[in-house]
């Protein structure tokens, strides 16, 4: 069903109109999915009643988080609005339960741990998750003409939800970055003169012929091999896949003894927002840096140091 002329409609559409592919893999699974679900029933003879029977089944037959019933939702809510034209209206389906979970945060202590266990490369790479307050796959992404040293800026290009933003750098970084670059022009000169480079976004690579060649379109922490692109089929080098520092921050975590703490990547984006607020950091400024949508999403680090609280204290205090 993969490769069906719907399927692959689809992926051509989401492509047109500019989704990352981490959305399309994820778009294509649900509905393939849902389709499964109702006995292979095309789509167009199906409506709001059989996505709410499969959103309902995801909750109570299969207990996933609500986000991953989110992602279903955001799936089909794509396939019935832009493609099939049949909006879907209010389904008032069974929402998956899910109480309210403070994200793990790590002290400056702990992050000086961790940071002081790796090597000079994903040093560079943990810096900048928590200086910046970035996702690993924002990071592994960022390529040479996102970075603004000068003026200690950063341009993420198109995060979740498709955005663009700009966060801050840290200047203590520079000499990181600026081996880091060394290194990364090195490995795109080599592969230049093979006749490939970094991958690139497919609409531009087929416009500009030669921007494979150009050092602002390398990636700032190229992959270690050449492979496929997935759109066009061309051998290009990607940047480094996020299974690398993952296994990384793993064998830290060890060595520093801090297994006992559920961390992992996206931990170090949550001590960035949760030590800034700390500092006395505005809320809103804070949510800008994340790229957060809705403040309310950003408030969850003001329960993590009980700020939410507004100074109260325990009647235990009245006592003593």
């Amino acid at each position: 069903m993969s490769s069906s002329p719907f399927l692959n409609h689809i992926r051509s559409e989401l492509r047109l109109r500019g989704y990352s592919l981490k959305t399309e893999k994820s778009y294509i699974y649900w509905i393939r999915y849902f389709i499964c679900f109702h006995q292979l029933q095309h789509p167009t003879l199906m409506g709001a009643a059989e996505v709410r029977d499969f959103l309902s089944f995801l909750a109570i037959e299969k207990h996933v988080a609500i986000n991953t019933q989110k992602s279903a939702l955001n799936a089909l809510a794509f396939l019935y609005n832009k493609i099939l034209d049949r909006p879907l209206g209010d389904l008032g389906f069974q929402h998956a339960k899910q109480g309210r979970r403070l994200p793990i945060v790590l002290s400056p202590d702990e992050v000086q741990k961790i940071l002081s266990s790796l090597n000079v490369r994903d040093h560079l790479i943990f810096s900048l998750l928590y200086s910046s307050g970035l996702r690993i796959s924002e990071c592994l992404r960022i390529r040479i003409q996102d970075i603004n040293l000068e003026q200690g800026s950063l341009n993420v290009r198109c995060s979740k939800g498709n955005k663009d933003r700009t966060t801050i750098l840290s200047r203590k970084l520079a000499n990181a970055i600026k081996k880091q670059k060394t290194s990364a022009q090195a490995i795109q000169q080599e592969d230049n003169k093979k006749g490939y480079g970094p991958s690139l976004p497919f609409a531009l690579g087929k416009k500009y012929l030669n921007a494979f060649r150009q050092f602002s379109w390398m990636f700032l922490f190229p992959s270690s091999s050449i492979s496929p692109h997935p759109v066009t089929g061309e051998l290009c080098r990607h940047h480094l896949h996020d299974s690398v520092p993952r296994k990384t921050l793993k064998q830290a975590l060890q060595c520093t003894n801090l297994v006992e703490k559920k961390v992992n990547c996206h931990t170090f984006r949550h001590s960035f927002a949760t030590h800034l607020l700390m500092a006395g950091r505005d809320i809103r400024t804070v949510q800008e840096l994340l790229g957060h949508n809705d403040v309310s999403t950003t408030q969850i680090y003001t329960h993590v140091i009980g700020q939410h609280f507004s100074g109260t204290d325990s009647p235990l205090d009245q006592l003593l």
